[in-house]
């Protein structure tokens, strides 16, 4: 077996070295400077050619464009049984500034100038190196004035400032909801900043439900409970995120409760964070639901358009991502299910900017994020309709397929051949025989009916409240698309 050898540049390893000279020859010297130099690494271990690329994005751009190139390369060297391998690493990545530091990278926002021609970094001119900036060990925490405010997050956001300037309980626990990718931690993240900053003297405490549980089961098994009293009920300000995580566990549910009724008796504040409406919590305990309700309840709604535009200039900012406005709309229309979507994307189009030197458009944005675009795609199955309807109705899957006809069981049934039919491509007779052997009929009138009820806005009963029928479909459906 032949050593495996590091090559690049300056690599000394005659087969490496062929093999570099012959792709020159087939891909073109410009080609070859722009995509292989000092941005792969190629490494030969037996007959297999291992091209290592800088990023993710690279590895799959070489795979698309350049198989052929390095197989012919190859196999005129190491001969025909000669194979090619693409893998990830990130230390060929150099911190290199993408402009110079007299002409600083800026977003193109809607309705300004572009940056002159004169004042970018070309595709061959080389950018200077600066010095690597500390790495930062601790969790980092999202700033409250960084949350780009809009008419889908106002009320939530009212909330959370009136919360910071007077975190004395006065107004009862603060609970915020809203579906996977809304903002909800950056919020909480951002209220604990301000809290800080504001009110240095209170004893804040910012964690998630995973961490609560965790410490509480370790100071049960550690024999020490009190000293973990201690710590949680002596607080100001307590903020817990994510707390869905705390279903079905019936102990840390009651610690918990404990710990918000000792808070709430001395004038303490508590914020929570989760998915759903607190009634909709289907596996907490209604002793600690109906804390959740005494306070303020505010539903952070899934960021539209004009937020999701105004959120991807303030990204491409951060990035120093030079990027059309055209483009930036492209990625806030095309990724609106999630804003970590929309920012994972403008990530992909910051590394393929660093490469290329060149200003994003339209086209490119297009190009890039095609295959991601489509690997975003969610398939939805009807177990998948099946698991969130019962999460939320509070029924089980034998219900839904059995012959009951009362109304608590009936609703969720017809909710669910509602969404099988908008969601999936199965036929009528299909959804009917998946919900319990049912005719083609049946699936037809339920289909019919819910969207009747959506056209008239009509309610319907969960547990003990009233729902807008509208409210419980968009609320499914965002659980749906989520996974």
């Amino acid at each position: 077996m032949q050593p495996r050898v590091p090559v690049c540049a300056d690599a000394t390893d005659p087969a490496v070295e062929a093999i570099a000279r012959r792709l020159k020859e087939l891909i073109g010297e410009q080609q070859f400077d722009r995509w292989f130099q000092q941005k792969t690494r190629l490494l030969i271990e037996g007959s297999e050619l291992i091209v290592c690329a800088a990023n993710p994005f690279l590895q799959k751009f070489l795979q698309k464009q350049h198989r052929a190139a390095l197989s012919a390369a190859g196999q005129a060297v190491l001969g025909p049984s000669m194979s090619v391998r693409f893998s990830v690493d990130p230390n060929l990545m150099t911190p290199q500034a993408p402009a110079r530091s007299d002409a600083p990278l800026r977003t193109v926002a809607a309705g300004s100038e572009p940056t002159p021609v004169s004042q970018r970094t070309g595709p061959r001119e080389s950018a200077p190196t600066t010095s690597a900036a500390p790495i930062q060990t601790g969790r980092r925490f999202s700033k409250l004035e960084d949350f780009v405010p809009g008419s889908c997050n106002q009320l939530v956001l009212t909330a959370v400032r009136q919360v910071s300037e007077r975190p004395d309980g006065s107004s009862g626990p603060l609970f915020v909801y809203g579906p996977v990718g809304s903002g909800k931690t950056h919020l909480l993240e951002g209220l604990y900043c301000e809290i800080r900053r504001r009110h240095p003297a209170l004893n804040v405490v910012f964690l998630t439900s995973e961490q609560f549980t965790n410490q509480f089961t370790q100071s049960f098994r550690n024999h020490s409970t009190p000293m973990f009293r201690q710590r949680f009920r002596t607080v100001d300000v307590l903020l817990i995120d994510d707390i869905d995580f705390l279903d079905a566990k019936r102990v840390v549910q009651e610690e918990f409760l404990h710990t918000i009724q000792q808070l709430e008796s001395y004038g303490k504040q508590v914020i929570v964070c989760g998915e759903r409406h607190p009634r909709q919590l289907t596996k907490i305990s209604e002793e600690l639901k109906t804390r959740f309700l005494s306070g303020m309840v505010c539903r952070l709604e899934a960021a539209d358009l004009e937020t999701r535009n105004r959120i991807a200039v303030a990204k491409a900012q951060r990035l120093q991502l030079e990027i059309s406005p055209e483009a930036l709309k492209y990625v806030a229309q095309r990724f609106g299910s999630s804003v970590r979507e929309l920012e994972g994307a403008l990530c992909c189009l910051q590394v393929y900017y660093r490469m290329s030197a060149k200003r994003v458009g339209v086209s490119a944005a297009r190009d890039v994020l095609g295959d991601l675009e489509r690997d975003c795609l969610r398939i939805v199955r009807m177990a998948d309709i099946e698991r969130v309807v019962c999460n939320l109705f509070g029924v089980e899957a034998a219900e839904l397929k059995s012959p009951r006809r009362n109304r608590s069981v009936s609703e969720p049934r017809m909710l669910a051949m509602f969404l099988a039919r908008r969601h999936t491509r199965a036929a009528y007779s299909e959804i009917g025989a998946y919900f319990g052997g049912r005719n083609h009929a049946t699936v037809i009138a339920a289909d019919q009916k819910i969207t009747a009820g959506l056209s008239q806005d009509l309610e319907i009963k969960i547990a003990s409240r009233t729902w807008r029928l509208a409210d419980v479909v968009e609320s499914l459906e965002q659980q749906l698309l989520a996974g």
